[in-house]
Formats: structure tokens, C-alpha cells, sequence
């Protein structure tokens, strides 16, 4: 039995801070950071990598989205994993796919989808695969 939550943690290359603070814009919530300086990993990172993001965590309400530059490990880019947002209504769907697009790649336009939903597919300008959903309403 799970009794604990399933939380996504994402790696960057340097630029966690930039795109965790983009995340806190567009989804809201209480962003909290830690540096890798001041901390015994700093021992083990170059003086230029000393404010790179140790450990970040962005929560509002049941959303909790974790994350770190990845040190000395090389970043990759994978297709296995796509983050889903599912949203409340057309309008928040349109407006936050709009600002995740910003800089990135659109996969599939948002569009009407045989499953009754507004669904769309991006990835975002750090390299992020997102989906964002809309189940619209249905008549009764």
C-alpha cells in the first residue's frame, strides 16, 4: 500500500533557479531554494558552481514540484517522463500553455481530442516535457 506521495524531481544544468522561479510565475505557490554553498556538497563543486541550486521545492496546495542543479553529473534529455497539468478551465489551459511555449517547442497544439478533453504537448525552453489537459464539461 502507498502511503506516501509520488513527487516529480527535475535536473538542470545550471539553470534550476531560472526555471523553478518561471514554474512559481506561471503555477504559483511558495518557492524555496537551497545553494550548494555553505553546505559540505560545495566541497566537491568548482567556485563558479558554489550558487547552483542544491535542492528547490515549489508547492500550492497538493502541487509539489521538486528540483536541483545536477552538480557534477552531466544532464540528459530523455522522452520517458512528461509532466501533466491538468487544468480547470479552457482559459487556464490556453494561458498557461501559451507561457510554457514561450522559447520552447510545441510537440501537439493544443486541440479538441476524441476523449472529450482540450489537450496540448510542449517542451518548455529548459528542456522540460509538459502536458496540459482540459477535460471540458459534459452535457448531462
Amino acid at each position: 500500500m502507498l502511503t506516501s506521495a509520488l513527487t516529480p524531481y527535475l535536473a538542470f544544468n545550471g539553470t534550476c533557479r531560472e526555471a523553478m522561479t518561471f514554474y512559481q510565475q506561471r503555477l504559483g505557490g511558495d518557492l524555496q531554494m537551497q545553494t550548494y554553498a555553505g553546505t559540505p556538497a560545495a566541497e566537491n563543486l568548482p567556485a563558479e558552481a558554489q550558487n547552483n541550486v542544491l535542492h528547490a521545492i515549489l508547492t500550492n496546495g497538493s502541487l509539489v514540484l521538486m528540483a536541483s542543479d545536477a552538480g557534477q553529473q552531466a544532464v540528459t534529455k530523455g522522452n520517458m517522463v512528461s509532466l501533466s497539468v491538468n487544468c480547470r478551465s479552457e482559459e487556464e489551459i490556453t494561458s498557461l500553455f501559451q507561457q510554457f511555449a514561450e522559447g520552447g517547442t510545441i510537440t501537439m497544439d493544443l486541440q479538441d481530442t476524441f476523449w472529450g478533453a482540450k489537450f496540448g504537448i510542449l517542451t518548455d525552453r529548459f528542456g522540460i516535457d509538459w502536458m496540459f489537459n482540459y477535460d471540458k464539461p459534459t452535457a448531462e
